[in-house]
């Protein structure tokens, strides 16, 4: 079996720390490198129910898109929750690796998993990494569709695509219009309106999208835009991350268990329509 050190160098090549945003906090949060790693949890969030679920299935790496300390701490008393999350993983030998804006950018990455499960064959990135030569890497990405839907009907591709939230996908713009490329980008996606702009797209799938900018969006172009939870922009991606791993893990010999969480981790539990709300 691995030792935790060697699976974090594989880990690292597919998502290189220096590719993280400077603001970042990607990397080996918890873990001893000579532990001997046989199975591997991937999830969105490290909050304490994926960190029991890893428990239950005695994984010996947690592997998280969200960072778990954003913003540093003094403390990892387990008085708060993000310390009991530290205390649970050192008791039970779990290290927690987190792969966030280095995931982003990727290739592949977050928005080509984002794109794998709308069924969108990817064109090129959204904002090109002007560091890769070959312009692959990248933050979001231009897609075109197998062929063309009413935005209504991308819309239901979507909701039935991604995984089940209480949100599911809200939508800005003339549902009968005819879509046929669509720029995507897995998490809060409002600060690359510019650059959804200028590609010329029909429509705009992402996340967390403001009220302002996606009003402005809306009102000065024919832009369609589809808002979905963050959660479940994001999932795809780990099951692509543990495809990626699993390919390494036969290559070595390593034998290793890859699993991905589908326990549901976005904050909305519920969702109550208006009366008389447009569908």
């Amino acid at each position: 079996m691995p030792r935790l050190s060697e699976v974090i160098a594989a880990l690292d090549n597919l998502w290189p720390a220096e590719r993280a945003e400077s603001w970042d906090a990607v990397g080996t949060v918890v873990g001893d490198p000579d532990q001997e790693v046989t199975r591997v949890l991937f999830a969105v969030d490290p909050v304490q129910e994926i960190v029991d679920e890893a428990v239950k299935l005695d994984a010996d790496l947690l592997v998280t898109h969200h960072p778990l300390y954003l913003r540093g701490t003094t403390s990892v008393a387990a008085t708060h929750f993000k310390g009991r999350v530290v205390h649970t993983l050192i008791k039970n030998d779990i290290a927690l690796h987190v792969a966030h804006t280095n995931a982003d950018t990727a290739d592949p990455g977050v928005s080509d998993a984002l794109a794998g499960a709308l069924d969108l064959r990817v064109v090129r990135p959204l904002v090109p990494d002007p560091t890769d030569p070959e312009g692959r890497r990248g933050l979001g990405r231009i897609c075109e569709l197998d062929h063309p839907l009413t935005l209504a009907d991308f819309a239901a591709r979507a909701a039935e695509r991604l995984p089940a939230t209480a949100q599911g996908i809200r939508v800005a713009g003339d549902t009968r219009a005819t879509i046929r490329t669509v720029a995507v980008s897995g998490g809060s996606g409002d600060s690359l309106f510019d650059q959804v702009r200028a590609a010329g797209v029909d429509a705009f799938l992402t996340s967390d999208l403001r009220h302002h900018p996606a009003s402005e969006a809306v009102l000065h172009s024919p832009l369609a835009l589809l808002d979905a939870a963050h959660w479940a922009t994001e999932w795809p991606w780990c099951e692509l991350a543990a495809a990626q791993l699993d390919e390494i893990s036969d290559s070595h010999g390593w034998d290793l268990r890859v699993h991905v969480s589908k326990t549901v981790t976005d904050p909305w539990t519920s969702h109550s329509p208006s009366p008389g709300a447009p569908n």
